[in-house]
């Protein structure tokens, strides 16, 4: 039977990484790989031009993904952006830092960040191999029995960095999650992330295409505000994008109502004072002009007005208070109501994943199995658009292979047997 010290499964971003740094003497890394080459899913990142990181303190990440980001503390301080950033320019490829913070190789050209990260696989002495799907891992203590259709492999250190769910097509069809789940790991129930929504009677399909920068909005559930966030907005053809939309879509939910605030984050009695004024000095305009003057794009308010009741030809003057009050409603929170979430075949990220309340943050080590590791989205992390995703998975890539040595090093102290 073959063997080697460590055995990532996944290569991807976080299992390339965690091979890279886990390799060296006395440590043989085996990197497997179901697919017929590496990194499928990092070559289409970005739109091909691979968003590696954002700029910014690294405590400034913490609130970027969820709930969850306290987990990801000790391992974004251990590996943060700058250190990314360090690690590509050492070895030839320089990046550069949008205006809105995204941080992308300057090349726009995401194959060349896999094809360094594979060269360095090399120059490490890691073993790639390519078309090996995982059929079934054993644990056999000290380590783990890993069966493939062309033999069985036992390696003393795991680690699952098999990805997510979303984008099947790249390969990442949850793998993690069963491996995960038959060595006794919980899985908490996976979804859509970073995905558009669809909204039932979608009352802006002709607007598609129109964005919305800095929109505050709500998400409400069983008569429940859930969300109060801003962001960026984009309608498309059946609903709703953007980065606001899509750093949220990991909390909401089919049946949920989206309120959108086009006016901006404004009292009710501000607008409302705003709106009478631009009666009074105008009582002849119709309605669609004044909605308009109010900072409304032209196109948005003629529809406005419709949906509020009042006819197209209506005037300031003849515009009823109850109608008004309709009209500063959908100003002030327009409700959408959810029909679905972007499913896992078009959502960029997978939420949820291997329970963190099993994984030990500062180590990324399991605390059920000795010797599984985790890193990347296989775990219940996902983070908002902008480089995120992709740094959480070198950080804990990263992080994963120094508890590898940590173990290492612990176990040579305690002498043979003992570790």
């Amino acid at each position: 039977m073959e063997q080697c010290d460590t055995f990532v499964i996944g290569a991807g971003p976080a299992g390339l990484f965690c091979a890279i740094h886990a390799a060296g003497p006395g440590n043989r890394v085996l990197l497997g790989e179901k697919n017929a080459e590496p990194g499928a899913k990092l070559r289409i990142s970005g739109t091909g031009q691979c968003n590696i990181t954002h700029a910014g303190d690294i405590r400034t990440f913490f609130s970027r993904y969820g709930s969850h980001g306290q987990f990801l503390r000790p391992a974004l301080h251990a590996f943060t952006n700058q250190d990314l950033v360090r690690f590509f320019d050492d070895r030839g490829l320089s990046c550069r830092t949008r205006d809105d913070g995204k941080v992308f190789p300057a090349s726009r050209d995401a194959g060349e960040v896999l094809a360094l990260l594979v060269r360095e696989c090399h120059l490490r002495g890691v073993t790639l191999r390519c078309r090996e799907p995982v059929q079934q891992v054993e644990y056999r203590h000290p380590g783990f029995l890993v069966h493939m259709p062309g033999g069985t492999i036992f390696s003393r250190h795991l680690v699952l960095a098999t990805g997510g769910a979303s984008y099947p097509k790249t390969g990442s069809t949850g793998d993690g999650y069963r491996i995960a789940a038959s060595l006794g790991h919980s899985i908490t129930k996976i979804g859509p992330a970073l995905a558009p929504v669809t909204i039932a009677a979608f009352p802006f399909v002709s607007l598609a295409g129109m964005t919305f920068p800095a929109l505050p909005f709500s998400v409400w559930r069983t008569g429940r505000k859930v969300i109060s966030a801003e962001g960026d907005l984009l309608f498309t053809h059946a609903g709703l994008s953007g980065p606001g939309i899509l750093d949220n879509s990991r909390d909401i939910r089919a049946g949920d109502e989206i309120r959108l605030s086009f006016a901006g984050p404004v009292q009710r009695d501000v607008l409302t004072g705003k709106m009478v004024a631009a009666i009074s000095r105008a009582p002849t305009m119709m309605v669609k002009s004044l909605v308009s003057g109010l900072g409304i794009p032209e196109r948005l308010a003629k529809i406005l007005p419709d949906m509020a009741g009042v006819p197209a030809t209506c005037t300031g003057a003849h515009l009823t208070a109850t109608a008004r009050n309709h009209l500063i409603d959908l100003l002030m929170g327009c409700p959408l109501t959810v029909s679905s979430v972007g499913d896992l075949s078009i959502a960029m990220v997978t939420r949820g994943g291997v329970a963190l309340n099993e994984v030990n943050s500062r180590t990324m080590e399991s605390k059920l199995v000795p010797g599984l590791f985790f890193a990347g989205e296989v775990l219940d992390i996902d983070g908002d658009t902008g480089g995120f995703n992709l740094q959480a998975a070198f950080s804990t890539g990263y992080y994963a292979a120094q508890g590898i040595r940590l173990k290492e090093r612990k176990s040579a102290e305690q002498g043979p047997g003992k570790g």
